[in-house]
């Protein structure tokens, strides 16, 4: 995703448009939507591309039901109807390059979410790009029409729309709104629709005449968008993590790692991996253990088996040396508070079967801040055209690692692939402020009261 748009969400009641790039930090004060944002991120892929209804009170966030998430104006303007989001993506090649495989430009995805009683359900979909669009929408609590159309006309397809959507609980729902990844279902449709013949041809709403060939090629082009942006449909959705990890224990019992935001199955893919695959568990395990010298958190991670089976218990241990003689290896309920809180986000960063987009909120919690830095540099190695970052963070000494990293080209992340989005707050309402980096490292088109509160405290240590 390059581009987001929410308009009467939460605390956004005008709309806003933030830039996103491999790695995106969010900062500004408590409670200013940073979250809500970072939800908003998820809900579109499911509805974009897991065609899933999208549950607002999916942990790790919880923005309860309609009437909390839609933008309440105050006073006599009452809260809104419906509120909407929406993202673009550039095209690229394979070798994520932006802009060289397709004319048209960027494709935008909207989503307009009404109330299904106290949930909000996407009431209208719309995608398009420079050359085509195609739109569904729900009307009076109604399957709703498909529309479709090009610089030369609008059309609408006959019939109703009739789609199953699997719910977050299992069970599947007809509901509008088509996904990105059912669209070559609907392209068959189209196909079908150009015989006039059978009574199938569209309904022209504007122009004077049908499509023609001109008008199909650009909507098969637009029906491609996982070819083109060369984002194909992961099976994993983002990971999301909660601002607070699980505790360790001191024994784990084997069980099925499953992802959860809390990080509590990351003992359980540790072993899994140990058991399993000698050759996977090596390279994790440098990786992990690169990151612990340079956090100076740990120097060795191991797991160790309580018994000679792999079914039974486990612990995980990590060990810190010296300049001559190795120290002893230690229960990771027995280090500091760090190691536990950061082993997840790390680990998810650099498995093997990663996700393309990972959504993390305060990550540094509970590191200190060298270990901060440490943890900026990882996103900046990571971070790339396969793998999108945004994360929320309150840590200055993460935020100067990345903008140092950057300038002094420590990876291959440019000033370009990195966006700050500062959040502030007005009077009922927030505004997001997309920010860049120059060659230099240094933040541009920041507002006045970006770092005012850090420019006040050391006026005041000064004595200025």
């Amino acid at each position: 995703m390059d581009k987001i748009t929410l308009r009467n969400f939460r605390c956004f009641r005008e709309e806003q448009n933030a830039r996103l790039a491999p790695l995106t930090l969010l900062v500004g004060e408590n409670s200013s939507g940073k979250t809500s944002f970072l939800a908003m991120l998820r809900a579109l892929w499911n509805v974009a591309y897991q065609q899933i209804v999208p549950d607002f009170k999916e942990e790790p966030y919880d923005l309860g039901s309609f009437d909390e998430i839609a933008h309440h104006r105050g006073g006599r303007g009452g809260r809104a109807d419906t509120f909407e989001a929406g993202f673009e993506i550039t095209p690229r090649d394979e070798k994520g390059r932006r802009g060289v495989t397709d004319k048209v430009g960027c494709y935008r995805f909207e989503v307009t979410f009404g109330r299904s009683g106290t949930i909000p359900v996407p009431v209208r979909g719309r995608l398009a790009n420079g050359t085509a669009w195609i739109e569904e929408r729900l009307e009076k609590g109604q399957l709703g029409q498909i529309r479709f159309g090009t610089p030369k006309g609008a059309w609408q397809l006959p019939g109703r729309a009739d789609y199953r959507i699997l719910l977050n609980s299992g069970r599947y729902r007809t509901i509008p709104l088509f996904a990105l990844k059912g669209l070559w279902s609907l392209w068959r449709m189209w196909r079908t629709s150009k015989d006039t013949e059978n009574g199938s041809a569209p309904i022209i709403l504007e122009g004077s005449e049908l499509p023609i060939d001109e008008d199909w090629d650009a909507l098969e082009q637009l029906v491609r968008i996982p070819e083109m942006t060369g984002l194909p449909y992961s099976e994993h959705r983002p990971y999301a993590s909660a601002p607070v990890r699980s505790k360790p224990h001191r024994t784990y019992d084997p069980a099925r790692p499953t992802r959860d935001p809390e990080g509590d199955y990351i003992p359980m893919y540790l072993a899994s991996v140990y058991f399993q695959d000698e050759k996977q568990w090596i390279t994790l395990k440098n990786a992990l253990e690169r990151f612990g010298r340079e956090s100076g958190l740990f120097d060795e991670i191991s797991v160790k088996p309580l018994g000679k089976k792999e079914s039974e218990p486990f612990q995980v241990q990590v060990r810190k040396s010296g300049r001559k003689v190795k120290g002893p290896r230690r229960n990771l309920i027995d280090v500091g508070y760090g190691v536990s809180q950061v082993l997840p986000v790390i680990t998810e960063l650099l498995r093997s079967d990663a996700p393309s987009m990972f959504l993390l909120q305060q990550p540094e919690v509970h590191l200190h801040p060298s270990a901060q830095a440490a943890l900026g540099s990882l996103f900046c190695q990571v971070a790339g055209p396969h793998c999108q970052l945004v994360v929320e963070t309150h840590s200055d000494h993460l935020l100067d690692r990345v903008r140092m990293d950057v300038r002094d080209g420590t990876t291959k992340l440019k000033p370009e692939d990195v966006s700050i989005l500062f959040f502030e707050p007005g009077d009922l309402d927030v505004r997001i402020h997309s920010l860049r980096l120059d060659q230099e490292g240094n933040v541009l088109d920041a507002p006045p009261s970006y770092r005012q509160f850090f420019m006040e405290e050391t006026r005041r240590s000064l004595r200025l």
